[in-house]
């Protein structure tokens, strides 16, 4: 077997996007497509840094604002705002979630040696975040390269794709009442 292709086939491809100035990226494995962001309906009593939700071909799908997440300054609606939208795993089952971006990047391709660990200090994010520290073609500069699966806990999933309880709604029968 030829070295060249077993180098190519163990690089992995990456899509890269932009929060607060900063290039992120997710293995291309778990982006199911790219939407240009529009209407997003905000649901009463999710967590802050859940936008709200949008219709997907016929599902509701939730939009996570990371910048908010991460502890980033807010995010800026441009039209170049995009949804990123991911498929993460939550107990053994696929769950669809939108990611707020400022702008998509490129794909990028990144071989083994090209990711380096994540430091302990000096990111924008929590190191637990990351996957790695992607040095891009030109060797310069690096890209975030993010663990979605880690910055979003399993209980945390589940409360951005659960409806609001009818108690915090409002409409749920008043204390003492049966």
């Amino acid at each position: 077997m030829n070295n060249t292709t077993e180098e190519t086939s163990a690089a992995t491809q990456y899509l890269s996007f932009i929060l607060a100035a900063q290039e992120y990226a997710l293995g291309i494995l778990q982006v199911k497509e790219i939407i240009e962001y529009d209407t997003v309906t905000p649901v009463p009593g999710a967590p802050v840094w859940v936008r709200g939700v949008f219709n997907l071909r016929g599902n509701v799908v939730p939009v996570v604002d990371l910048t908010i997440k991460l502890s980033l300054p807010p995010a800026t609606l441009t039209r170049r705002s995009c949804i990123v939208v991911v498929e993460v795993r939550l107990e053994g089952e696929e769950i669809v979630l939108g990611l707020l971006a400022d702008a998509i990047g490129q794909v990028i391709e990144l071989a083994p040696e090209d990711v380096a660990p994540p430091p302990s200090f000096g990111t924008p994010v929590h190191a637990d975040y990351l996957v790695g520290m992607g040095r891009v073609a030109t060797g310069r500069h690096f890209v975030l390269l993010l663990d979605i699966n880690k910055v979003l806990s399993t209980q945390e999933i589940a409360l951005a794709t659960a409806a609001p309880p009818s108690e915090a709604s409002g409409h749920g029968p008043p204390e003492g009442e049966t």
